[in-house]
């Protein structure tokens, strides 16, 4: 503490003297009222387009920041009563496009594509992106944090694509209902950047310059769009979203102690319920849910686990996406008070998989209430659920109210409660003791990001309540980062106290202190014999520390590396890593007992308490995303507690251009360790087909195999879109054990559980 609390003057200090140059006073884009009616067809043949203000030069942010782009941009932005229109003329060779589907929401950098980044309320952290690719392809995302881009967000906008030998035309239509904005009386400035992808060519391009270490996303350096007119007062948005499903189930549940079959449970499922989105002020929304379905959601992808702590999962539930970053972004990775997923999922103690938790519905109010403070709060409430062994898990109710408060230019003040409540008369007075009648998290954070994005600082106080309130119950942590073209620096500091408890958090470790030290120099030749061949290289390193509350050394990880990036794209790295543990009581390194098998686990001998070094190597590469064939792969080697280890985890991927992937992601590990403990090898193959037929009707199917639990999984999904966000989906799902289990008279194949389920969503406005 002694420590920090000597750093902290210094720390401000050095963000208050931070200072840029803003793009907004050199980039100025003027938007123009039309009373002539815009005919989306990429023609462009309206007068009024030839009349409105054209944002060109476009310059480069990838490969090199130093250029113009070669294929040059060109756009144009109008409004009427009911639309943002904005014209896009992109220089590009028809032979030239690469388009990896014809899905909406493809991942960014896999596909040509134009982009418009808009922040209605100038605070250069929160936005709104919407994408088109040459074919037409349409993708919008949340932007959040300056720069971090969410495409779970979905909602209605239009577009259209004229291709041309040379070139392509894009026009779109963004409908005022979609975004989140105010309009007043006097003048009306917005921030705005356009950006530009062409894989062919490697060029990232943005209108206003983005330095090559942030992404072209950055609204730290868009630039401004001012309004002649003032845009139209926002009217009543509301959209509702109803859903009608039904499904068949059936599981194949067994014995944890001797694996011998139960009864099988066949169920037939149901479900209506809705969404609503309700605009209560042109930047403040609510969400209402009642009796939400999430089965058409992709499957989680699984991962091996050979540590001692929780492992993280992505939300992927629409209900939890827009404006995510108000509720789940407070603390850090490994410290979140709140983390979504653990509202409607728990872990089925019968199987040991996840399972999903009825929710009875919920209300969210989000947004902004002006331009210095946005706000949000959230309320849920789940059913209880009996398990198949004869427990329970409780109902409960779920709060969670923030506020956060802009200060200087782009940095803001904000604070959080997280509140869950259990309803423990509802379950059998054995199953009580192991619930909290109530845990609660109260905390305040400072987020600071300098003008130009280069400097970055995070300082937080979180505590938690529950009964018996136990002493040392709160967290702490700062952290720093200085973010140039040639070096990256962090340093981050953490201490969580023994009885911080965050039950509808992400905290898998507790009573520690974590020191955080990423370094990187990155280097640009300059000389064009050189940087023809390699676009930048550096070396590094990576690393942590954790100690106990008395200062005892717990673990540590360093990484020494090297890299060589390629024009293309391609990345090949190479290093030394060294790591410490102390394990301060006994760890089976295999975690054997995440496999069914009783006897995989029955035997074994775990490490002893003590202290375990070892050392090794690593070496990977990662090809860029133009060519239709791509690899992520990374081998490491060498020591590993008190024995040896070699992990591949390696990504394949083949692009059949314009219709989606065909991906194989692998992971082996192979774990050698005297006797008597345990030696293992575990293999997690994941083939995966994503494909679009069409701009409406998509397909996926995912297979995952998996020695470590001995599951194999299934997940099959069909997906047609016949209108506008309003979706018809054919979901199939299915677990069998991976490997034979001879004893237990237990094949390869044999079922766990299966189900089928349809679904149709629709989406109305009001």
């Amino acid at each position: 503490m002694k420590f920090i609390q000597g750093i902290l003057p210094l720390v401000f200090l050095l963000l208050s003297s931070a200072v840029s140059a803003q793009n907004d006073e050199k980039y100025i884009i003027h938007i123009k009222k039309t009373k002539e009616l815009i005919k989306l067809d990429g023609l462009l043949d309206e007068a009024v387009w030839q009349q409105s203000d054209v944002a060109k030069d476009f310059f480069l942010t990838q490969p090199y920041d130093t250029a113009f782009a070669g294929l040059q941009t060109e756009v144009r932005i109008l409004f009427d009563d009911n639309f943002i229109y904005v014209a896009a003329r992109m220089t590009e060779p028809r032979e030239n496009y690469i388009v990896s589907s014809l899905k909406r929401d493809f991942p960014g950098g896999t596909s040509d594509v134009f982009v418009v980044n808009i922040d209605p309320f100038k605070d250069k952290l929160n936005g709104f992106q919407f994408a088109v690719s040459p074919l037409n392809v349409q993708r919008e995302g949340l932007i959040s944090s300056g720069e971090n881009t969410d495409n779970s967000w979905d909602n209605k906008w239009y577009s259209q694509v004229k291709n041309y030998d040379d070139h392509w035309v894009v026009e779109m239509a963004i409908p005022f209902k979609t975004i989140r904005y105010k309009s007043s009386e006097g003048a009306n400035t917005w921030r705005i950047n356009f950006n530009r992808n062409s894989m062919k060519t490697n060029e990232i391009s943005n209108w206003t310059p983005v330095p090559r270490n942030f992404a072209s996303s950055n609204l730290a350096f868009a630039g401004l769009m001012v309004w002649d007119d003032a845009p139209p007062k926002p009217g009543v948005n509301i959209s509702v979203i109803p859903y009608l499903s039904g499904g068949l189930s059936k599981d194949f549940p067994r014995h944890a102690e001797d694996l011998s079959p139960q009864n099988i449970v066949k169920d037939k499922t149901g479900g209506i319920g809705l969404d609503a989105k309700i605009a209560v002020t042109p930047a403040l929304n609510l969400d209402v849910t009642i009796n939400p379905d999430f089965s058409q959601v992709e499957v989680d992808k699984q991962q091996t686990n050979l540590s001692r702590f929780e492992l993280f999962f992505p939300e992927r539930r629409q209900f939890f996406i827009e404006n995510a970053d108000l509720f789940g972004t407070f603390g850090f990775p490994d410290t979140r008070p709140f983390f979504s997923r653990r509202i409607g999922i728990t872990r089925d103690p019968a199987t040991g998989n996840s399972r999903q938790v009825p929710i009875l519905g919920g209300v969210r109010l989000s947004g902004k209430i002006n331009d210095d403070w946005r706000i949000g709060v959230m309320n849920m409430q789940t059913k209880k659920v009996k398990f198949s062994n004869g427990s329970y898990n409780p109902a409960s109710n779920y709060t969670v109210l923030t506020a956060q408060r802009k200060v200087f230019d782009r940095s803001s003040i904000g604070g959080i409660l997280v509140n869950k409540e259990n309803f423990l008369s509802d379950i059998p007075g054995t199953d009580r003791g192991n619930f909290n009648r109530y845990n609660r998290v109260a905390g305040l954070e400072f987020n600071y990001y300098s003008p130009d994005n280069r400097i970055e600082a995070e300082t937080y106080y979180h505590h938690s309540i529950q009964p018996n309130q136990p002493s040392d119950a709160g967290s702490f942590a700062h952290y720093m980062g200085y973010h140039h073209p040639n070096v990256d620096i962090n340093l981050g500091m953490t201490r969580i106290g023994e009885n911080y408890r965050a039950e509808t958090g992400f905290v898998p470790r507790r009573g520690l202190y974590n020191l955080f030290r990423p370094v990187s120099l990155i280097l640009n030749p300059k000389k064009g014999s050189v940087s023809k061949h390699i676009n930048s290289y550096g070396i590094g390193t990576e690393g942590s520390d954790n100690f106990d509350l008395k200062g005892k050394r717990l673990d540590s990880e360093t990484n020494f590396f090297g890299f060589i990036k390629l024009p293309s794209q391609t990345e090949f790295y190479g290093g030394y890593y060294m790591n410490f543990v102390h394990l301060f009581e006994e760890f089976d390194p295999s975690n054997a007992s995440d496999n069914p098998d009783p006897d995989f686990s029955r035997d074994v001998v775990p490490l002893p308490v003590g202290d375990y070094r070892s050392r090794g190597y690593f070496v990977g590469v990662e090809t860029g995303s133009r060519g239709n064939f791509q690899v992520n792969s990374n081998l490491s080697w060498g020591g590993y507690f008190n024995g040896k280890g070699i992990e591949l985890e390696s990504s394949l991927a083949y692009r059949i251009q314009p219709y989606g992937f065909v991906t194989v992601d692998l992971n082996y590990n192979k774990i050698e360790l005297p006797k008597p403990y345990k030696s293992v090898s575990y293999w997690l193959v994941g083939p995966k087909a994503e494909m679009a037929f069409s701009r409406s009707v998509f397909f996926s199917a995912f297979f995952q195999y998996n020695t470590q639990t001995n599951n194999t999984n299934i997940n099959s999904r069909l997906q047609w879109r016949f209108k506008p966000v309003s979706d018809f989906f054919l979901v199939y799902t299915d677990n069998y054990f991976s490997q034979d289990i001879p004893q237990y008279r237990i094949n390869s194949w044999t079922p766990k559980n299966r189900a089928l389920i349809l679904k149709i969503t629709y989406w109305l406005n009001v």
